[in-house]
């Protein structure tokens, strides 16, 4: 083999190992099937500071009903950010009881706030337009929810 096929097989080689670690790696939060009305959600939990932060950046695609749940210690008052996310999400703040106060559209790699309009627990994120397609709406209740 010639150096340049050799080292082009490498380099193919460590990419795809960073690949599948990006992947692993994104895939390794605990999992918890949620529901909204009679629709189920896939959802990864996010309950550490360090996976909130992480959240949904550098993901290239997400399934039909998957989202990400983000858990917060107790009642806050929460803004969201697209930075590094290249997927349009929309996000739903719920509140302590698993009430929906509002929704949110969001545009990939913005740095733009989106916020809830009162203290929540918990954030949903779905591919944009989930919630709209299914008729999920404010005041409705999200099930399933991690304590």
């Amino acid at each position: 083999m010639k150096r340049s096929s050799v080292h082009s097989a490498l380099v193919a080689c460590c990419l795809a190992a960073a690949a599948g670690s990006l992947q692993a790696q994104q895939s390794r939060l605990p999992v918890v099937t949620l529901t909204a009305g009679m629709n189920l959600i896939r959802a990864e939990v996010a309950a550490r500071d360090a996976d909130r932060q992480q959240g949904l950046m550098y993901r290239e695609k997400m399934g039909a009903n998957e989202g990400m749940v983000f858990v917060f210690d107790g009642p806050a008052q929460v803004c969201m950010w697209m930075k590094n996310t290249l997927i349009p999400l929309s996000v739903a703040f719920i509140d302590e009881r698993g009430t929906i106060v509002n929704i949110e559209d969001m545009q990939p790699q913005t740095t733009d706030s989106h916020c809830a309009r009162k203290p929540i627990r918990y954030a949903l994120e779905m591919n944009q337009g989930w919630f709209r397609q299914k008729n999920i709406k404010p005041g409705m209740a999200i099930g399933g929810l991690p304590q």
